[in-house]
C-alpha cells in the first residue's frame, strides 16, 4: 500500500465574530454566533439550490489544529480518561477535517449565512453536502 499525496482546494472560508479557539464553543449548538460562509466565484453554480431553512454538513480544514495529536482527555476536561482522537470530535488530529452540521439562514450570491457553527474566521471551506433523511433524494 502506498501512502499517496492528496491536494485539496478550499471553495471558500468562514467570516466569523470567533477568532480565538479557547473561547470558541465545542459543538455549533453549544452558542455560536451567526456567521457567514463566503465562497469563490468559480463555485457559484453549485450553490444554486441551497435556500433558507436548509441544513447541511460543512467540512473545512481546522487550520490552526495541531496534527501531532492521537489521543486527547474528551472536550479538554484532564478529569476524563484520555481517548484516541478518532473516536472523539477533537479539532487535534492527523488530519484536521471539520465536520460541521448548520443551518442555512440566507444565502446572498456566493455568501451563505448559517446558524450552529463554531469554525474559527478564516477557517477555510472544503466542501458542503444535504443533511439526508430516509425520504431525501439526491
Amino acid at each position: 500500500m502506498s501512502m499517496d499525496t492528496y491536494m485539496v482546494e478550499p471553495i471558500g472560508w468562514v467570516e466569523s465574530p470567533l477568532t480565538d479557539r479557547d473561547q470558541a464553543p465545542k459543538q455549533g449548538d453549544e452558542g455560536s454566533p451567526e456567521a457567514w460562509l463566503v465562497f469563490e466565484e468559480r463555485v457559484r453554480e453549485g450553490l444554486g439550490d441551497l435556500r433558507p431553512g436548509d441544513e447541511v454538513i460543512v467540512l473545512t480544514w481546522l487550520d490552526r489544529a495541531r496534527r501531532d495529536v492521537l489521543s486527547v482527555h474528551p472536550r479538554g476536561d484532564a478529569g476524563r480518561p484520555r481517548q484516541g482522537v478518532f473516536s472523539t470530535r477533537s479539532p487535534d488530529r492527523p488530519n484536521p477535517v471539520g465536520l460541521h452540521r448548520v443551518g442555512v439562514l440566507a444565502v446572498e450570491g456566493t455568501r451563505l449565512r448559517v446558524r450552529d457553527l463554531e469554525a474559527l474566521d478564516g477557517t477555510p471551506v472544503l466542501d458542503v453536502k444535504p443533511v439526508l433523511d430516509r425520504d431525501t433524494e439526491r
